[in-house]
This record gives structure tokens, sequence and C-alpha cells, in this order.
């Protein structure tokens, strides 16, 4: 089998700090694990999954050369890589969603990119942006640290130790499984085989893989980072006897806000204080996952979302699993997690306040009619353009949303204005946009619009129809040039179409303070790949 090599930068090599600059390197190859205990092939990096934890500092710029070998013809062999949450401002070429900001990095080539981190702070991760690769393997933490952060005092310990990831787990490769998702008009998403904290989990009739464990020191207070490096699964995630306070979503800083229990959808994080006050022992974290709403699957048996677990061990316990039985839902008089219940910590008010938004963009999205394993929005199904998005605009001077192919479904949006924007279909879509932070202006947790202080993330649930219950609506500024990608997070929906182009500010790209201007790497990218044949591309 062919080896699969990406360099790019990582927290577990040594690193070279140069007046606020950063660079790190990576290596991420093709080999067998078993992350549940099914000896399968897959993207690691550096040696492991998830990808090894990037961090940096608060202003940081960061550097992080990629030179792909991805020569495994299971697995796609070309690949980008998306630094999920950095707003990249003037930055755009490296946000990197293949065919919007960039050509793909073809095998056997190299490409830097560059993290402009700005007052940026908070939890993020990385991960492949090409078709469904990351499903492989290709996702790992990024978090950047702030040495002033206004909430330390609440806090004791904030490490390496102290991030969380949970992720779905497929037997079969993304390649084999899109295919046959693609190529059956009735398909439903393919379903995972297993559910993994921080790597490790278990699947039904599988192995009985050790669960993994967080180590506690009773009487600290820890600041656990959860990441959803998910694909498709979302997780609802506690820790038995433990109640937790949030202090962040995706990155912003919000009130402290007591639960016992939160769900997590794919791409979305939270950073959660812990206080270990509890007699020494053992204890579960329980992450269960649910697909469509359930935690089994008539199409997959090896998938039981309610067998997904990891042991908080406090120093001095036994070296056992917990003896207390497994929790799978809160017991009566427990908190559980309401997305309008967060309020940021800084300029907690919605851009524009409760003005009327100077553009409305409505988003009704749905299965196709015909296909089912094809979504639209707006009666439109996104497909990746042959020529990025990005290019089009700098060397072809697209500023007008009819210049650009019907199938990139573009908003022109100008500069400097207040975008609202409300997703109507069905509930539980996690919709990421690039290239911003967003206030959630009405949650599908229910709330009713609040433009005074609504949560602020970048991954937000969509609720339901108007008109049978609750839309999702967010809002934004359009303060950052660029053609940025709005997406449903699963996996397979953004491949099947779930997604538009948000082009901000053309002009402002082209020319002016605010223009992207990539570098001579970045334009040789489009140059290689388009010489490639289908098979390694």
């Amino acid at each position: 089998m062919g080896k699969l090599v990406v360099t790019f930068a990582c927290l577990s090599l040594s690193l070279l700090v140069q007046g606020g600059f950063v660079f790190r390197d990576l290596t991420l190859s093709a080999r067998r694990i078993a992350p549940d205990g099914f000896q399968r092939s897959a993207l690691v990096t550096n040696g492991q999954f998830p990808g090894p934890l990037i961090t940096a500092t608060k202003g940081d710029t960061v550097k992080i050369a990629v030179n792909n070998e991805l020569f495994d013809p299971t697995m796609r062999r070309s690949t980008s890589i998306h630094w999920h949450g950095i707003d990249q401002h003037r930055n755009a070429f490296d946000d990197g969603p293949s065919f919007v900001t960039q050509c793909p990095i073809a095998p056997g080539h190299s490409y830097t990119y560059g993290l402009a981190l700005g007052e940026q702070t908070g939890t993020y991760w990385y991960h492949s942006h090409l078709s469904t690769q990351y499903v492989d393997g290709i996702r790992g933490p990024l978090v950047i640290y702030d040495p002033n952060d206004p909430q330390r005092q609440l806090y004791d310990v904030d490490d390496e130790s102290t991030i969380i990831t949970v992720a779905d787990w497929y037997h079969s490769t993304a390649l084999n499984l899109t295919n046959a998702f693609e190529g059956s008009l009735a398909a439903s998403e393919p379903v995972p085989d297993s559910g993994l904290i921080n790597g490790i989990g278990r699947f039904t009739g599988g192995p009985q893989v050790p669960w993994a464990r967080i180590n506690v020191k009773q009487g600290k207070r820890y600041r656990f980072r959860v990441i959803s490096l998910s694909a498709e699964g979302q997780f609802e995630f506690s820790i038995a006897n433990h109640s937790m306070v949030v202090i962040e979503a995706d990155g912003t800083a919000h009130e402290p806000y007591a639960v016992d229990s939160f769900p997590i959808l794919p791409g979305q994080r939270y950073s959660v204080v812990v206080t270990a006050d509890k007699p020494v022992d053992n204890y579960w974290i329980r992450a269960t996952q649910t697909i469509r709403g359930q935690t089994t699957s008539p199409t997959n048996p090896n998938f039981n979302g309610s067998n997904t677990f990891a042991v908080l061990h406090y120093l001095g316990a036994a070296n056992a699993d917990p003896k207390a039985a497994q929790q799978l839902s809160l017991l009566p008089g427990q908190i559980e997690f309401e997305e309008h219940n967060l309020v940021p910590l800084v300029d907690p008010a919605a851009p524009g306040g409760d003005r009327p938004a100077d553009k409305f963009i409505n988003l009704t999205f749905a299965p196709g009619t015909i296909n089912a394993n094809v979504w639209l929005i707006n009666g439109i199904q996104y497909k990746s353009p042959s020529v990025p998005t990005l290019l089009n605009v700098l060397a072809n001077g697209f500023t007008n949303a009819s210049q650009f192919s019907p199938n990139e479904h573009v908003f022109v949006l100008d500069p400097n204005i207040i975008v609202e924007v409300e997703f109507v279909g069905t509930p539980g879509h996690p919709f990421h946009l690039h290239g911003h932070s967003f206030s959630v202006v009405q949650s599908a947790s229910g709330g009713g619009l609040n433009y005074i202080n609504p949560p602020r993330r970048d991954v937000v649930a969509s609720g339901v129809s108007p008109d049978n219950g609750q839309s999702t609506r967010i809002r934004f500024e359009t303060d950052n040039a660029g053609p940025w990608f709005l997406h449903c997070h699963i996996d397979w929906h953004l491949n099947a179409g779930l997604a538009v182009t948000l082009v901000e500010n053309p002009n402002g790209i082209i020319k002016g303070p605010e223009s992207v201007v990539p570098n001579a790497q970045w334009q040789r990218l489009c140059q290689i790949y388009d010489k490639l044949p289908a098979a390694l591309q």
C-alpha cells in the first residue's frame, strides 16, 4: 500500500519562535491503526490519530509547511487543510477549502500555510477540506492561548492533558463510503462504526479496548477544551458526579454557565471548568453519539452510540474502570445546556443591534426530491468549480454573482454591512461559516430573537421552519474581505451540495487596504494540480 506523508506544523516537535512567528512541522502518513479495535489503513499525523496538538499564543503568526506524498490509492491523494475558526484576515488564500480559496496540494508537492491570528484566542481545530477526506483521519486540535485570559482565575490547569476530542470513526475508507452514498438514489448517509474520546472507542462485537483516561488531582480546577472532530455524529457530553461551567464556545469567551451535560455538533468546541472536588475514585466521562437522533442504526450493527466513554481518574485511585453504572442520561434536577443561555463575555451585542440588517439571506435547504443523496439550498446543489472562487476574483476580476458558475451558489456581499442569515429546513445540521464568528440572534434551542447578548460562535445547529417552530438566524458584519464558505459540517452533506459561497467585498479582495495577496507558491498550486490524472486528484 502506498505511503501518505503530509508535513505541517505541530506542537509535538520543537518550535522556533522569532518576533511573534511560530514555525511548525507535521508529517501525515498512511498506516494501519485500530482506535476501536478494528484494524484499517487510515491517515495519521506524526504517527498518531487524532493529529497532534498545535498551539500558539495570542498575536502569533504561525507558518505551517505541508508536504504531500499521498500515494495510497484507497484514499484521496491530493489534499488541503482548513484551520477551523481562524478568521484569516487579509489571508483568505490560506483558509484551506479546496476550490474555494485554493487548488488542492498535489501528491509529491508542498505548500506552506500562514495563520494570521491577530487578537483571536481559544479552542480550534484543523482538518482536510477536500471532499470527505477528513473522515480518514486528517483532523486534530489547535489552541491559541491568551497570557492575559480574563477568566484565568476560574481554573488551575489548562494544558495538553486537558484537551478532550470526540469523533466518529468508520471502518471503511471515505472514498468507498462516498462512492456508495453517491451511487444509490435512496441511500442515507454512511453511519459510523463507533465513537471515540481522545481517539479511543469500542464497537458492538469488537474487543474491549481500554477506555481513554483523563487524569486529575483532587482539589484542582481544570479547563477541559472539548472539541468535536466528528464528520457526522452529534455527541452529548457529561462527567458523572461533576458539574461543568461553560466559559467558551467556538473560540469566543462567554460568561460562566453551569450545566451537567451539553450537546456538541461536528466542528463545535467548548471550554468547561470542572472542579475535582469528589472523593478520590474513577468516574465515567460520557459522550453519547446520535446519528439522525438515534443511538443505533439498522444499516450498521457495529454502531452503538450509547457506548462512548472515557474515565476521569483521580490521582491515587485504583487503575481501573469506575465501579458505578454508566449513566446514560441526566438525573432529575440536573441542568441540561441550552445554547440561547450563552452570553459573550466581551461586547455581547449583535452587530448592528436590533436595527434591520442591511442584507437578509434566507437559506431554505432540503434533500433532493428525486435523489436522496443530493442536498439543495434554495433549489441549488453546490458543486465545486473547476477554478477556485478566489482565483476567479483575483485573476479574472469576478465581482458579480452572475459571473460565477450557478452551482457555486455565490452571494456577493458589500463591505461593512450587517448581514443576517436564516436557515430554514430540518433541525440539527451544524452550519459553519468560514472567515467569521457570528451572533446567534435566534437559536434552535429556543429563547426567541436576541440582539442584546446572543451567543457568538462559528458553528450553529439549524432549527426548523418558522411555521413549525423556531428557525436559526445568525448575524455578522462584512469586515473581512474574502470568499467564505458557509456549509453543513456533516461531511457527507457538504459533499452532496449543502453549501453556499459568500464572496465578501470582491473589489476589496482585488485592491486596497483589505486586499488579498497570495504568494507565488499559492499561484503554482492550480498549475500543478490541473496536470494531474484523475486518479491522483
